[in-house]
């Protein structure tokens, strides 16, 4: 047989384990007692107060500001943005309108009335007096 057969030989060590284990062979008790006493302590504490001021500015600005310190002070810049409208005003178009005058020549037919008015003369019985003039036009 040409074929190599690999023979395997195990290597053994022995070795030693050790341990411990704990084994109550006693125990201690401890009691606590609280003594209370009161003691006066003075001590600075310091207060702040801060004032909110908004001042209006409306100033048209390119970019937004930072946030600055003046003195004791900080300024916070608030921006809008605004939507600018340009109205302009835009020629169309015209409307020329011509005044012609012309004359002709128009044959009606018109009624026309005249008023005539009757005056007679009456007496003190109410009788009318022959002598007077009857007819008398007022609009001719």
């Amino acid at each position: 047989m040409d074929e190599q057969e690999d023979i395997v030989i195990p290597v053994i060590e022995e070795e030693l384990a050790t341990g411990t284990r704990a084994v109550k062979t006693g125990a201690v008790r401890v009691d606590k007692h609280v003594q209370k006493r009161t003691r006066r302590i003075s001590a600075p504490l310091v207060h702040e107060d801060i004032e909110v001021r908004r001042i209006p500015v409306n100033r048209e600005v390119t970019e937004a500001p930072r946030v600055r310190r003046h003195g004791n002070t900080v300024i916070v810049p608030v921006v809008e943005e605004e939507m600018v409208v340009t109205k302009r005003l835009v020629l169309k178009e015209e409307i020329h309108i011509v005044k012609r005058r012309t004359k002709e020549r128009v044959v009606k037919e018109v009624e026309l009335e005249r008023e005539r008015a009757e005056i007679r003369r009456l007496d003190a019985t109410g009788r009318v007096l022959e002598g007077a003039p009857r007819r008398r036009s007022i609009v001719e």
